[in-house]
């Protein structure tokens, strides 16, 4: 039994209370937020878990692990503080607010020997590990480019723009699927509502195997959108969050090259079936929290580790450096290790 608290309980913080509640093998201990009114449907609803305003009662407790939820401000403080506590840690996306409190935030759990995970839920999520699977077996052939959206109306904040909330899922997607990391970086943003924080931006990756990426975010959208378009020199698939029929796409379509023809390049395009394969329908983060505990029991190192965080942080880095300079291209190896 490994016993769990969660820290931060607004927004996406009762997703993990409720999750570590209900996981065989987790017991959950206590629920910790700075707002206490926050906790009040908490005690209600799981009126046998603790309920804290006070974080150094979390630290002094018996819990193994610890899953923080909280603004992104506080998570460089609050994760070294319960990896020091000898707690095992999860940490939602992103990591930390800077690449080198990421690098920090794992040196801490290699030296302590404890978990350290992000919730790159996104890696979990049926469709993207199915979308994994297509990539790898070579079903689209050469992968080309691959291109997001992900969009709404709201939900706006105040401590951190769209590039960083929205774009670290993309960004985790992008790599996973393509097992690297990009050389180049470019981005341009607008803040419309507050001058100071973009609430639309788009994202450029160049990675080593001549592959682009592209994501647009933003809170400003009419249609909430998580939608993923993979193409490549086989096949295209596309990956939509939003469809309840069938999340994941492959179509059977092209592009041939017929060579050179009086000195004049030929191509002949090619249409065949959509398969919409069976998926997977467990919630992706219980799939991601049950990952954690497994971790913790058998001494494994997570999918979505504190160096999977630090890169997709390094890569938003850049991106911020990008849009503050009009959108100029940034390579990857010049931003600080």
């Amino acid at each position: 039994m490994i016993r769990t608290a969660v820290v931060g309980c607004g927004y996406w913080g009762p997703n993990l209370v409720r999750n570590f509640y209900e996981i065989p093998g987790s017991r959950l201990l206590i629920c910790c937020d700075q707002n206490a009114q926050k906790l009040e449907p908490m005690q209600l609803r799981y009126p046998t878990v603790k309920c804290t305003t006070d974080f150094d009662e979390v630290l002094n407790s018996e819990a193994d692990a610890v899953a923080i939820a909280t603004p992104i401000r506080t998570h460089h403080e609050l994760a070294s503080r319960a990896l020091r506590a000898g707690k095992h840690v999860f940490v939602e996306k992103p990591l930390a607010f800077s690449y080198q409190q990421c690098l920090e935030l794992v040196e801490i759990s290699e030296r302590q020997g404890k978990v350290l995970m992000v919730g790159h839920t996104f890696e979990y999520n049926p469709a993207v590990r199915k979308l994994k699977e297509i990539v790898d077996r070579g079903e689209v052939g050469a992968v080309r480019y691959v291109y997001s959206s992900r969009v709404n109306l709201g939900q706006v904040r105040a401590d951190e723009n769209a590039l960083w909330n929205l774009a670290p899922h993309d960004i985790s997607i992008f790599l996973y699927l393509l097992g690297s990391v990009p050389v180049r970086i470019s981005a341009r943003g607008r803040g419309y509502l507050n001058p100071a924080i973009e609430d639309v931006a788009f994202l450029y990756m160049e990675f080593p195997s001549g592959v682009i990426a592209h994501t647009h975010v933003s809170w400003l959208d009419p249609s909430k959108i998580r939608k993923m378009t993979v193409v490549g020199s086989e096949k295209m698939v596309i990956y939509d969050d939003m469809d309840s029929e069938g999340k994941l796409r492959i179509y059977d379509k092209g592009v041939v090259d017929l060579g050179q023809v009086y000195g004049e390049f030929h191509v002949k395009l090619r249409a065949g079936d959509i398969l919409i394969p069976k998926l997977d329908q467990r919630e992706p983060l219980r799939i991601e929290c049950e990952h954690f505990l497994e971790c913790i029991r058998k001494g494994l190192r997570p999918q979505s580790d504190g160096l999977s965080g630090a890169r997709v942080v390094r890569i938003l880095e850049a991106a911020q450096i990008s849009m503050r300079e009009g959108g100029r291209e940034i390579a990857l190896d010049q931003v600080r290790q």
